[in-house]
Protein backbone atom coordinates (compact mmCIF):
# COMPACT_ATOMS: atom_id res chain seq x y z
CA UNK A 1 0.00 0.00 0.00
CA UNK A 2 2.90 2.35 0.72
CA UNK A 3 4.20 1.91 -2.84
CA UNK A 4 0.83 2.79 -4.33
CA UNK A 5 0.60 5.97 -2.26
CA UNK A 6 4.15 6.99 -3.14
CA UNK A 7 3.84 6.26 -6.87
CA UNK A 8 0.15 6.68 -7.81
CA UNK A 9 0.99 7.41 -11.45
CA UNK A 10 2.59 3.95 -11.87
CA UNK A 11 -0.42 2.20 -10.39
CA UNK A 12 -2.73 4.29 -12.58
CA UNK A 13 -0.88 3.22 -15.72
CA UNK A 14 -1.06 -0.46 -14.77
CA UNK A 15 -4.75 -0.21 -13.99
CA UNK A 16 -5.34 1.44 -17.36
CA UNK A 17 -3.55 -1.44 -19.10
CA UNK A 18 -5.66 -3.98 -17.24
CA UNK A 19 -8.86 -2.21 -18.24
CA UNK A 20 -7.87 -2.23 -21.90
CA UNK A 21 -7.14 -5.96 -21.79
CA UNK A 22 -10.40 -6.70 -20.01
CA UNK A 23 -12.55 -4.66 -22.37
CA UNK A 24 -11.08 -5.72 -25.71
CA UNK A 25 -13.91 -8.22 -26.28
CA UNK A 26 -16.54 -5.49 -26.00
CA UNK A 27 -15.26 -3.15 -28.70
CA UNK A 28 -17.64 -2.53 -31.53
CA UNK A 29 -16.72 -2.88 -35.19
CA UNK A 30 -16.76 0.90 -35.45
CA UNK A 31 -13.79 1.31 -33.06
CA UNK A 32 -10.61 2.71 -34.58
CA UNK A 33 -8.70 -0.20 -33.07
CA UNK A 34 -10.49 -2.86 -35.17
CA UNK A 35 -8.21 -2.55 -38.18
CA UNK A 36 -5.10 -2.90 -36.04
CA UNK A 37 -6.23 -6.06 -34.24
CA UNK A 38 -4.91 -9.46 -35.43
CA UNK A 39 -7.39 -11.25 -37.65
CA UNK A 40 -8.93 -14.52 -36.39
CA UNK A 41 -6.84 -14.60 -33.23
CA UNK A 42 -8.39 -15.84 -29.99
CA UNK A 43 -7.39 -13.42 -27.22
CA UNK A 44 -8.15 -13.13 -23.56
CA UNK A 45 -10.48 -15.19 -21.42
CA UNK A 46 -12.86 -16.81 -22.17
CA UNK A 47 -11.50 -18.39 -25.34
CA UNK A 48 -14.02 -17.32 -27.93
CA UNK A 49 -14.16 -15.54 -31.22
CA UNK A 50 -14.39 -11.78 -30.99
CA UNK A 51 -17.08 -9.79 -32.83
CA UNK A 52 -14.29 -8.43 -35.02
CA UNK A 53 -13.27 -11.88 -36.23
CA UNK A 54 -16.89 -12.88 -36.78
CA UNK A 55 -17.43 -9.81 -38.96
CA UNK A 56 -14.29 -10.47 -40.98
CA UNK A 57 -15.55 -13.99 -41.72
CA UNK A 58 -18.24 -12.37 -43.83
CA UNK A 59 -16.60 -9.29 -45.27
CA UNK A 60 -12.90 -9.74 -45.87
CA UNK A 61 -12.36 -11.32 -49.33
CA UNK A 62 -8.72 -12.07 -48.61
CA UNK A 63 -9.67 -14.69 -46.05
CA UNK A 64 -11.02 -17.48 -48.24
CA UNK A 65 -11.10 -20.32 -45.73
CA UNK A 66 -12.99 -18.41 -43.00
CA UNK A 67 -15.65 -17.56 -45.60
CA UNK A 68 -15.85 -21.20 -46.72
CA UNK A 69 -16.05 -22.31 -43.10
CA UNK A 70 -18.85 -19.87 -42.44
CA UNK A 71 -20.81 -21.06 -45.49
CA UNK A 72 -20.32 -24.73 -44.55
CA UNK A 73 -20.60 -24.32 -40.78
CA UNK A 74 -23.75 -26.43 -40.44
CA UNK A 75 -22.30 -29.29 -42.47
CA UNK A 76 -18.99 -29.19 -40.60
CA UNK A 77 -20.74 -29.14 -37.23
CA UNK A 78 -22.98 -32.11 -38.07
CA UNK A 79 -20.02 -34.03 -39.51
CA UNK A 80 -17.82 -33.44 -36.46
CA UNK A 81 -20.60 -34.12 -33.96
CA UNK A 82 -21.55 -37.45 -35.55
CA UNK A 83 -17.88 -38.31 -35.99
CA UNK A 84 -17.35 -37.88 -32.24
CA UNK A 85 -20.38 -40.08 -31.44
CA UNK A 86 -19.05 -42.95 -33.55
CA UNK A 87 -15.49 -42.60 -32.28
CA UNK A 88 -16.70 -43.26 -28.75
CA UNK A 89 -19.57 -45.61 -29.64
CA UNK A 90 -17.82 -47.93 -32.07
CA UNK A 91 -14.65 -47.58 -30.03
CA UNK A 92 -16.20 -48.93 -26.84
CA UNK A 93 -17.90 -51.80 -28.70
CA UNK A 94 -14.55 -52.72 -30.27
CA UNK A 95 -12.84 -52.73 -26.90
CA UNK A 96 -15.50 -54.91 -25.26
CA UNK A 97 -15.79 -57.38 -28.15
CA UNK A 98 -12.12 -57.76 -28.99
CA UNK A 99 -11.09 -58.22 -25.35
CA UNK A 100 -13.75 -60.92 -24.85
CA UNK A 101 -15.36 -58.79 -22.19
CA UNK A 102 -12.18 -58.35 -20.17
CA UNK A 103 -11.95 -54.61 -20.90
CA UNK A 104 -15.62 -53.79 -20.42
CA UNK A 105 -19.12 -55.22 -20.61
CA UNK A 106 -22.56 -54.27 -21.91
CA UNK A 107 -22.82 -51.53 -19.31
CA UNK A 108 -19.59 -50.07 -20.66
CA UNK A 109 -21.20 -49.89 -24.10
CA UNK A 110 -24.13 -47.90 -22.72
CA UNK A 111 -21.71 -45.51 -21.03
CA UNK A 112 -19.59 -45.14 -24.16
CA UNK A 113 -22.49 -44.30 -26.45
CA UNK A 114 -23.98 -41.90 -23.92
CA UNK A 115 -20.69 -40.07 -23.47
CA UNK A 116 -20.17 -40.01 -27.23
CA UNK A 117 -23.53 -38.33 -27.81
CA UNK A 118 -22.95 -35.80 -25.04
CA UNK A 119 -19.53 -34.82 -26.37
CA UNK A 120 -20.77 -34.89 -29.96
CA UNK A 121 -23.44 -32.34 -29.04
CA UNK A 122 -20.83 -30.11 -27.42
CA UNK A 123 -18.58 -30.39 -30.47
CA UNK A 124 -21.32 -29.91 -33.07
CA UNK A 125 -23.45 -27.37 -31.30
CA UNK A 126 -23.15 -24.57 -33.87
CA UNK A 127 -25.58 -26.34 -36.21
CA UNK A 128 -27.98 -27.28 -33.43
CA UNK A 129 -26.29 -30.69 -33.03
CA UNK A 130 -29.00 -32.85 -34.57
CA UNK A 131 -26.46 -35.61 -35.35
CA UNK A 132 -29.29 -37.86 -36.53
CA UNK A 133 -31.27 -37.56 -39.80
CA UNK A 134 -34.47 -38.63 -38.04
CA UNK A 135 -34.04 -35.80 -35.51
CA UNK A 136 -33.50 -33.34 -38.36
CA UNK A 137 -36.57 -34.70 -40.15
CA UNK A 138 -38.74 -34.32 -37.04
CA UNK A 139 -37.41 -30.80 -36.51
CA UNK A 140 -38.47 -29.95 -40.06
CA UNK A 141 -41.95 -31.37 -39.46
CA UNK A 142 -42.65 -29.93 -36.02
CA UNK A 143 -40.24 -27.03 -35.45
CA UNK A 144 -40.16 -25.41 -38.92
CA UNK A 145 -36.52 -26.25 -39.44
CA UNK A 146 -35.75 -25.42 -43.11
CA UNK A 147 -36.40 -28.43 -45.36
CA UNK A 148 -33.67 -27.27 -47.73
CA UNK A 149 -31.12 -28.04 -44.99
CA UNK A 150 -32.31 -31.61 -44.47
CA UNK A 151 -30.23 -33.20 -47.30
CA UNK A 152 -27.11 -31.29 -46.18
CA UNK A 153 -27.50 -32.39 -42.57
CA UNK A 154 -28.23 -35.99 -43.51
CA UNK A 155 -25.22 -36.23 -45.82
CA UNK A 156 -22.86 -34.62 -43.29
CA UNK A 157 -24.10 -36.88 -40.48
CA UNK A 158 -23.70 -40.03 -42.58
CA UNK A 159 -20.22 -39.04 -43.75
CA UNK A 160 -19.18 -38.30 -40.17
CA UNK A 161 -20.25 -41.77 -39.05
CA UNK A 162 -18.66 -43.36 -42.13
CA UNK A 163 -15.28 -41.74 -41.53
CA UNK A 164 -15.24 -42.36 -37.78
CA UNK A 165 -15.90 -46.08 -38.23
CA UNK A 166 -12.92 -46.19 -40.60
CA UNK A 167 -10.71 -44.61 -37.94
CA UNK A 168 -11.92 -47.12 -35.34
CA UNK A 169 -11.17 -49.98 -37.75
CA UNK A 170 -7.66 -48.66 -38.44
CA UNK A 171 -6.97 -48.42 -34.72
CA UNK A 172 -8.21 -51.93 -33.92
CA UNK A 173 -7.13 -53.70 -37.12
CA UNK A 174 -4.48 -55.85 -35.45
CA UNK A 175 -6.88 -56.82 -32.67
CA UNK A 176 -9.54 -57.70 -35.26
CA UNK A 177 -7.07 -59.89 -37.16
CA UNK A 178 -6.21 -61.75 -33.96
CA UNK A 179 -9.83 -62.09 -32.83
CA UNK A 180 -11.06 -63.29 -36.23
CA UNK A 181 -8.26 -65.84 -36.51
CA UNK A 182 -6.04 -64.33 -39.17
CA UNK A 183 -5.29 -61.30 -41.31
CA UNK A 184 -7.98 -60.58 -43.86
CA UNK A 185 -10.62 -62.79 -42.22
CA UNK A 186 -13.78 -60.73 -41.72
CA UNK A 187 -17.06 -62.32 -40.62
CA UNK A 188 -20.52 -61.01 -39.87
CA UNK A 189 -21.91 -64.00 -37.96
CA UNK A 190 -20.30 -66.61 -35.75
CA UNK A 191 -18.43 -66.76 -32.46
CA UNK A 192 -15.53 -64.61 -33.68
CA UNK A 193 -17.41 -62.17 -35.88
CA UNK A 194 -16.50 -58.50 -35.58
CA UNK A 195 -18.97 -56.79 -37.93
CA UNK A 196 -21.12 -55.87 -34.92
CA UNK A 197 -18.42 -53.44 -33.85
CA UNK A 198 -19.47 -51.06 -36.58
CA UNK A 199 -23.22 -51.36 -37.07
CA UNK A 200 -26.20 -53.12 -35.52
CA UNK A 201 -27.51 -56.65 -36.04
CA UNK A 202 -30.62 -58.18 -34.42
CA UNK A 203 -30.72 -61.00 -31.91
CA UNK A 204 -31.39 -64.37 -33.53
CA UNK A 205 -34.84 -64.77 -31.94
CA UNK A 206 -36.18 -61.48 -33.32
CA UNK A 207 -39.03 -61.43 -35.82
CA UNK A 208 -39.23 -58.79 -38.53
CA UNK A 209 -42.08 -57.07 -36.70
CA UNK A 210 -40.14 -57.19 -33.44
CA UNK A 211 -37.07 -55.68 -35.08
CA UNK A 212 -39.03 -52.75 -36.45
CA UNK A 213 -40.97 -52.16 -33.24
CA UNK A 214 -37.83 -52.21 -31.08
CA UNK A 215 -36.18 -49.51 -33.21
CA UNK A 216 -39.45 -47.60 -33.52
CA UNK A 217 -40.15 -47.38 -29.79
CA UNK A 218 -36.54 -46.48 -28.91
CA UNK A 219 -36.55 -43.72 -31.56
CA UNK A 220 -39.92 -42.42 -30.33
CA UNK A 221 -38.53 -42.20 -26.80
CA UNK A 222 -35.49 -40.36 -28.12
CA UNK A 223 -37.45 -37.68 -29.96
CA UNK A 224 -40.10 -37.27 -27.26
CA UNK A 225 -37.41 -36.64 -24.67
CA UNK A 226 -35.37 -34.32 -26.90
CA UNK A 227 -38.44 -32.14 -27.36
CA UNK A 228 -39.01 -32.26 -23.62
CA UNK A 229 -35.44 -31.16 -22.88
CA UNK A 230 -35.73 -28.27 -25.33
CA UNK A 231 -39.17 -27.08 -24.17
CA UNK A 232 -38.61 -24.03 -21.98
CA UNK A 233 -42.31 -23.91 -21.13
CA UNK A 234 -41.75 -27.26 -19.46
CA UNK A 235 -38.83 -27.61 -17.04
CA UNK A 236 -36.36 -27.37 -19.93
CA UNK A 237 -32.70 -28.26 -19.65
CA UNK A 238 -30.99 -25.15 -21.03
CA UNK A 239 -27.22 -25.52 -21.07
CA UNK A 240 -27.55 -28.96 -19.48
CA UNK A 241 -29.10 -30.40 -22.65
CA UNK A 242 -25.95 -32.40 -23.56
CA UNK A 243 -25.97 -33.98 -20.10
CA UNK A 244 -29.66 -34.78 -20.48
CA UNK A 245 -28.92 -36.44 -23.82
CA UNK A 246 -26.24 -38.52 -22.15
CA UNK A 247 -28.84 -39.97 -19.79
CA UNK A 248 -31.34 -40.49 -22.62
CA UNK A 249 -28.88 -42.52 -24.70
CA UNK A 250 -27.53 -44.35 -21.66
CA UNK A 251 -31.07 -45.24 -20.60
CA UNK A 252 -32.16 -46.38 -24.05
CA UNK A 253 -29.05 -48.53 -24.36
CA UNK A 254 -29.43 -50.03 -20.89
CA UNK A 255 -33.16 -50.72 -21.27
CA UNK A 256 -33.80 -51.20 -25.00
CA UNK A 257 -30.46 -52.10 -26.55
CA UNK A 258 -30.31 -55.87 -26.36
CA UNK A 259 -32.66 -56.91 -29.18
CA UNK A 260 -31.44 -54.76 -32.08
CA UNK A 261 -28.49 -52.75 -30.75
CA UNK A 262 -30.52 -49.49 -30.59
CA UNK A 263 -29.29 -47.84 -33.77
CA UNK A 264 -32.07 -45.18 -33.58
CA UNK A 265 -30.11 -43.24 -36.19
CA UNK A 266 -29.84 -43.76 -39.95
CA UNK A 267 -26.38 -42.15 -40.12
CA UNK A 268 -24.99 -44.03 -37.13
CA UNK A 269 -25.90 -47.38 -38.70
CA UNK A 270 -25.73 -46.93 -42.46
CA UNK A 271 -22.41 -45.04 -42.55
CA UNK A 272 -20.45 -47.69 -40.58
CA UNK A 273 -22.30 -50.52 -42.36
CA UNK A 274 -21.16 -49.13 -45.69
CA UNK A 275 -17.63 -48.76 -44.35
CA UNK A 276 -17.60 -52.37 -43.11
CA UNK A 277 -18.74 -53.51 -46.56
CA UNK A 278 -15.80 -51.69 -48.15
CA UNK A 279 -13.43 -53.11 -45.54
CA UNK A 280 -14.11 -56.69 -46.59
CA UNK A 281 -17.04 -57.93 -44.53
CA UNK A 282 -18.89 -58.64 -47.75
CA UNK A 283 -22.49 -58.84 -48.86
CA UNK A 284 -23.57 -60.34 -45.54
CA UNK A 285 -23.56 -56.92 -43.92
CA UNK A 286 -26.75 -56.36 -45.94
CA UNK A 287 -28.25 -59.86 -45.88
CA UNK A 288 -27.68 -60.78 -42.22
CA UNK A 289 -30.77 -61.01 -40.04
CA UNK A 290 -33.03 -61.51 -43.05
CA UNK A 291 -31.83 -58.30 -44.70
CA UNK A 292 -32.21 -56.42 -41.47
CA UNK A 293 -30.15 -53.48 -42.73
CA UNK A 294 -33.18 -51.49 -43.88
CA UNK A 295 -34.83 -51.48 -40.43
CA UNK A 296 -32.39 -49.05 -38.74
CA UNK A 297 -32.55 -46.93 -41.89
CA UNK A 298 -36.35 -46.57 -41.88
CA UNK A 299 -37.67 -47.20 -38.37
CA UNK A 300 -35.94 -44.18 -36.74
CA UNK A 301 -37.76 -41.80 -39.09
CA UNK A 302 -41.14 -43.27 -38.19
CA UNK A 303 -40.26 -43.51 -34.49
CA UNK A 304 -38.87 -39.99 -34.14
CA UNK A 305 -41.78 -38.50 -36.06
CA UNK A 306 -44.24 -40.32 -33.81
CA UNK A 307 -42.36 -39.28 -30.67
CA UNK A 308 -42.33 -35.65 -31.77
CA UNK A 309 -46.02 -35.82 -32.64
CA UNK A 310 -46.87 -37.33 -29.26
CA UNK A 311 -44.98 -34.65 -27.33
CA UNK A 312 -46.59 -31.81 -29.24
CA UNK A 313 -50.03 -33.43 -28.98
CA UNK A 314 -49.91 -33.87 -25.22
CA UNK A 315 -47.45 -31.28 -23.89
CA UNK A 316 -46.21 -28.58 -26.24
CA UNK A 317 -48.00 -25.21 -26.36
CA UNK A 318 -45.62 -23.36 -28.67
CA UNK A 319 -45.43 -23.02 -32.43
CA UNK A 320 -46.12 -26.41 -34.00
CA UNK A 321 -48.36 -27.82 -36.75
CA UNK A 322 -50.24 -29.66 -33.98
CA UNK A 323 -51.27 -26.29 -32.54
CA UNK A 324 -52.54 -24.95 -35.85
CA UNK A 325 -56.11 -25.31 -37.17
CA UNK A 326 -57.00 -28.96 -37.65
CA UNK A 327 -53.54 -29.95 -36.47
CA UNK A 328 -51.93 -28.23 -39.42
CA UNK A 329 -53.25 -30.65 -42.04
CA UNK A 330 -54.87 -27.97 -44.27
CA UNK A 331 -51.77 -25.78 -43.97
CA UNK A 332 -49.47 -28.65 -44.89
CA UNK A 333 -51.64 -29.46 -47.89
CA UNK A 334 -51.61 -25.84 -49.06
CA UNK A 335 -47.83 -25.60 -48.69
CA UNK A 336 -47.41 -28.83 -50.65
CA UNK A 337 -49.67 -27.59 -53.44
CA UNK A 338 -47.96 -24.19 -53.61
CA UNK A 339 -44.57 -25.91 -53.72
CA UNK A 340 -45.72 -28.10 -56.62
CA UNK A 341 -47.17 -25.09 -58.41
CA UNK A 342 -44.02 -22.98 -58.02
CA UNK A 343 -41.89 -25.89 -59.22
CA UNK A 344 -44.10 -26.28 -62.28
CA UNK A 345 -43.88 -22.54 -63.04
CA UNK A 346 -40.09 -22.63 -62.79
CA UNK A 347 -39.97 -25.57 -65.19
CA UNK A 348 -42.22 -23.79 -67.69
CA UNK A 349 -40.23 -20.56 -67.48
CA UNK A 350 -36.96 -22.40 -68.07
CA UNK A 351 -38.44 -24.04 -71.19
CA UNK A 352 -39.56 -20.66 -72.53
Amino acid sequence: MADIKQHPEVFSDKLSDLEITHNEHFRSDSDDTVASQPKFVETGVPLNRSPTAAALDKTDPSFLWPRIRLACQDAFSEFIGTFIILMFGDGVVAQVVLSNGKKGDYQSISWGWGIGVMLGVYAGGKSGAHLNPAVTFSSCVFRKFPWKKFPIYMLAQTLGAFCASGVVYANYKSAIDTFEGGAGIRTVTGANSTAGIFCTYPAEFMTRTGMFFSEFIASALLMFLIFALKDDSNLGSGNLTPLGLFFIIFGIGACWGWETGYAINFARDFGPRLMSYFLGYGHEVWSAGGYYFWVPMVAPFFGCTFGGFLYDLLMFTGESPINEAWMGIPGAYNRLMSFGKSKKEKTESSIV
